[in-house]
Formats: structure tokens, C-alpha cells, sequence
């Protein structure tokens, strides 16, 4: 989700005009110079290595300054949206115990949904990236990327509708950011999140699902840690 202040209105305007739904998919480094070089040993490297801060409100009233410097994969080779790699350089600033424990009972997200006519081929700039012996068949037609704790999956748009239902398409059938997918304690604890929201949901196999259409361009998907194997 993104925001700006009135002043910044006319700044990454290709963020701004992007198409509603999912554009971003971002990799955690510790190193950005080191995944720059690596990226241009490749070929497959944006631009150097860029850095950034916004302020963060805490909870003792103070509001210092979270920094980042990330790197972005080559744009050619990702339509569509973005890939790039992100260094939190004061990870204490993001990663606190307060603002991770949501009503929905949500702990990780646990997959990323990529759609295209050719999954494959899709995913082949990460099987450069990562290496050959990374990208795995999923035994139906489909493609995966194992990251920690998540898995970035390339899927065929029909296979994408029969999931997800009607999921944005990429044009001439190029890939297409389509759904996430999340790990919760309890499918109650969604469900009820959900209906306050007054948010349409569909239930199957285990899994409750917010349609695209119903989640701004990004089908969402929610699983019970019970039921999801890391």
C-alpha cells in the first residue's frame, strides 16, 4: 500500500499510475552492494543501489528515522511491476513485536502469486538470479521459488482463476503479480476480520480467499498454521 504527502504528489509518478493490484515483490539482503555486483554479473541488474528514510512514530512519542537502501532487479525483465532486493539498515525501527500481532490473527506471509501464459519463462530471471537448481516444478504445470519461510509461485492465468477467481491478466499473457497468500493462527479470527470490514470472502479447501476484485487488484489467501507446511 502506498501513500504520499501533498508535496511529493508529482514524485515516482510511475508508482502512483501504476494499475490497481499487486506490483512489488521485494527480497531481504544484508548486503546491497554485494547483491548489486552480484545482479551485474548476471545482467540482470537496475540501477545502483539507492538509499532512503521515512520517519517512524513509536510508542514512547518519539519519531526517529528508518533507513533502507535497495536495489532493483533490470525493469525489462520484470513486467508488469517491480523486483528488488531491500536492506533494512535499522531493522529495529520495522521489525517490533507491536505491530505484529493483528485481529486476524495473521503471523507471515507464506506465499507470493506470479500468473503468465508461460510460468516458466516467467520465472527464469530468478533462476538466474538464484540459481538453475532453485526453481522448482510444482508437478502441475506450475514453477517455485523456496524463500525462508515463503514460496514465490508461477502459475498458468487458468490455473490462477480456478484459485483465486478472476485475477488481473498481463498483456499478450506476460506475467502478472496476482495474490498473496497468509499464514494465521485462525480462520475464525479472519473471518471475523473480514465481516467487520464488510469484506466478500469465499471458503475451500481449507482456506478462506478475498477475490481481486474485492482487495483492489490482489487476491488474498489465508491459511491456518495447522494446515501449512513451511
Amino acid at each position: 500500500m502506498l501513500g504520499f504527502e501533498a508535496a511529493n504528489e508529482h514524485t515516482r509518478k510511475d508508482l502512483w499510475q501504476a494499475p490497481l493490484g499487486l506490483t512489488g515483490l521485494v527480497w531481504k539482503t544484508q548486503n546491497s552492494d554485494a547483491v548489486f555486483s552480484h545482479l551485474q554479473q548476471k545482467n540482470i541488474a537496475g540501477s545502483p543501489p539507492a538509499e532512503f528514510f521515512r520517519p517512524v512514530q513509536l510508542n514512547d512519542g518519539s519519531e526517529p528515522n528508518a533507513r533502507f537502501r535497495t536495489v532493483p532487479l533490470a525493469a525489462d525483465r520484470v513486467p508488469n511491476g517491480r523486483s528488488f532486493f531491500c536492506q533494512h539498515v535499522t531493522p529495529e525501527l520495522v521489525w517490533r513485536t507491536e505491530w505484529q500481532r493483528h485481529p486476524n490473527g495473521v503471523t507471515d506471509i507464506i506465499g507470493f502469486v506470479i500468473a503468465a501464459s508461460h510460468p516458466q519463462q516467467a520465472a527464469q530471471v530468478y533462476a538466474e538470479l538464484f540459481g538453475q537448481q532453485a526453481l522448482l516444478s510444482d508437478g502441475h504445470g506450475g514453477w517455485k521459488i523456496n524463500a525462508g519461510r515463503a514460496t514465490v509461485r508461477f502459475i498458468t492465468p487458468d490455473r490462477a482463476t480456478a484459485e483465486f477467481g478472476k485475477v488481473p491478466e498481463g498483456e499478450n499473457g506476460s506475467a502478472r503479480m496476482i495474490a498473496l497468500e497468509f499464514v494465521t493462527g485462525s480462520l475464525d479470527q479472519v473471518r471475523n476480520s473480514l465481516k467487520v470490514g464488510e469484506i466478500p470472502l469465499a471458503e475451500a479447501s481449507g482456506r478462506i480467499v478475498v477475490r481481486a476484485e474485492e482487495a483492489l487488484g490482489v487476491a488474498l489467501s489465508f491459511r491456518e498454521a495447522s494446515l501449512t507446511r513451511f
